[in-house]
């Protein structure tokens, strides 16, 4: 009954309409309704074909309105009525969502029953709590992820992007994370995704424990690009309302860098100059925007946020890659050469940081974790004479050491997909690996 009410008043008594005045590309002009509009209302397209075709303002020409579809434009042209739907797009999760699969509208694609509206009605781009009411970032938290867990301890709150390249294993990672970690919610975006894989991800990777406290939102590759850029809004704005219901919530979205491409597109439809490779202002603009939503709330609760980077050829450096590394607290970068070997995840330890560390590890885990990285930067100073066989057994100890555990730590860096392994026990093995090399030494 309460959301019936809240409905009612939610309608409007009077309805404006426009008319499509141009169609260029996926680009829709509306002539005779600009006055009504802002950027980001929402109007909805009535096509020759009996289909409304949602669309969303991204600018204005003059008095012309500019719109981009969320849908496919067949059957709109000159004339079609063009009504306002709303100024600020909104949605009303419940936590009866857990466990479902859901597109960018909100909308079911796993062929469950329809989702029940809640009575609290959430902004799609709310802002993020004010900075000087957030809470600090809480305890160490577990991943169930060993390497992440040692050498790259992460608190409650924190936000880590994983940078790599395609097939280096982000996606597998990523549900490493949504089944072992401890918390009440996870809330895992899949912004562009192959079509194919998305099953594959849900059923296998995820699983149907990792699904019954998970909501997944997929906007895939063939979608328009408001679809994929609002899919990603959508997962922060779930990830908010589990976060204001007092849950402390995991937030995975992979990756950014479609975000990115996407809101690129609809800058250059928009007329927007390129400006980085390609991107154009408003993506530097929106990136922040979008990040900023994860981290601690102002309720004692907080979103722990992992956001996937793709890298294009392996630069590190690009634009998207550099602008969100300045955004979060620490990266976890996944190494083609690393998996060719066999190791996965592939975590490139010595490139990879936390920002939180050491401030959350005791003074023995600190003292540990540091002689594990000063071993395993000792062999990869001198990996490639080791490897030809240009190196001398005896003309240094301290590559002798690293040489003699670095099978030792390669197999504590080594970890199954469906393998967890506890914070406390991580420690400890690292921490047996590192005395037992002194007492040799």
């Amino acid at each position: 009954m309460r959301t019936l009410l809240a409905e009612l008043d939610r309608i409007s008594s009077r309805s404006h309409y426009g008319r499509v005045s141009a169609v260029q590309g996926l680009m829709v002009e509306i002539a005779g309704i600009a006055w009504r509009l802002s950027v980001g209302a929402r109007v909805e397209l009535a096509a020759r074909d009996g289909r409304q075709v949602e669309a969303e303002i991204v600018g204005f020409r003059g008095d012309q309105a500019l719109a981009l579809p969320f849908g496919a434009l067949d059957g709109v042209g000159i004339g079609c009525k063009a009504a306002v739907k709303s100024d600020q797009p909104e949605i009303r999760p419940d936590v009866s969502w857990l466990g479902r699969v859901v597109n960018a509208l909100g909308e079911p694609i796993d062929g469950g029953p329809p989702l029940v509206a809640g009575p609290r009605t959430c902004l799609l781009r709310a802002r993020p709590p004010s900075a000087h009411l957030r809470d600090r970032v809480g305890e160490p938290l577990d991943t169930g992820v060993r390497a992440v867990n040692t050498f790259l301890t992460t608190c409650r709150g924190q936000r880590m992007g994983i940078f790599a390249g395609s097939g280096v294993g982000k996606s597998v990672l990523l549900s490493m994370f949504a089944k072992y970690t401890e918390s009440d919610v996870a809330v895992i975006g899949l912004i562009g995704e192959r079509g194919r894989e998305v099953k594959e991800f849900v059923e296998d990777y995820l699983g149907p424990e990792g699904l019954a406290r998970s909501i997944v939102v997929v906007s895939t590759s063939d979608e328009p690009p408001l679809m994929r850029r609002q899919a990603a809004h959508l997962t922060l704005t779930l990830a908010e309302f589990f976060r204001d219901e007092g849950r402390e919530v995991m937030c995975m979205m992979d990756s950014v860098t479609r975000f990115a491409m996407a809101q690129r597109e609809i800058g250059l439809s928009a007329g927007e100059p390129p400006a980085s490779k390609g991107y154009t202002p408003s993506v530097f603009a929106e990136l922040p925007q979008l990040l900023e939503r994860a981290g601690p709330g102002a309720n004692g609760c907080a979103i722990t946020g992992l956001f996937t980077v793709l890298v294009e050829g392996g630069d590190h450096d690009e634009p998207v890659a550099d602008a969100v590394r300045g955004i979060l607290d620490g990266h976890i970068v996944l190494d083609r050469s690393i998996a060719e070997r066999g190791r996965y995840p592939a975590i490139d330890i010595l490139k990879s940081i936390s920002r939180t560390m050491p401030a959350c590890q005791t003074p023995e885990q600190r003292q540990v974790v540091r002689r594990g990285r000063e071993l395993l930067a000792t062999f990869e100073e001198m990996g490639e004479m080791i490897r030809i066989g240009a190196y001398r057994k005896g003309a240094d100890p301290r590559i002798d050491e690293a040489i003699a555990y670095n099978p030792q730590l390669e197999a504590f860096l080594t970890q199954d997909m469906n393998e967890k392994a506890p914070l406390d026990e991580g420690f400890a093995e690292l921490a047996g690996i590192v005395r037992a090399e002194r007492a040799a030494a």
